[in-house]
């Protein structure tokens, strides 16, 4: 069992930035892949930006493409997900999530454990 905890979402203009954190607690870290999930109202919850267990591989939705980027500490059991050039449409609720697998996977099924998300609003 892993439990994950985001933090760091908020309100920000369109252009701003933000940087989500998850923490990871109850297992040991570095045997998940790690994966950032949306969820916008009225929609379903999307992919984001996943990453390897060591952080050498990551996989990118084209549309944060260029303007998010995952990272992890290993040593602090967290996952990172810097934001730049914030759009409205960006504005969702944001979910990290945990994979057993080798895997890196863009599949929300995939996925064995999640946070109860952070949210994000970017103003026009």
């Amino acid at each position: 069992q892993v439990q994950l905890v985001e933090s760091g979402g908020g309100l920000v203009q369109a252009g701003g930035s933000l940087r989500l954190s998850c923490a990871a607690s109850g297992h040991t870290f570095s045997s998940y892949a790690m994966g950032w999930f949306r969820q916008a109202p009225g929609k379903e919850r999307e992919f984001v930006v996943a990453i390897s267990r060591s952080g050498g591989t990551t996989y990118y939705a084209d549309s944060p493409k260029g303007r998010f980027t995952i990272s992890r500490d290993n040593a602090k059991n967290t996952v990172y997900l810097q934001m730049n050039s914030l759009k409205p449409e960006d504005t969702a609720v944001y979910y990290c999530a945990a994979d057993r697998s080798l895997r890196v996977s863009y599949v929300y099924g995939d996925y064995d454990y999640w946070g109860q998300g952070t949210q994000v609003t970017v103003s026009s």
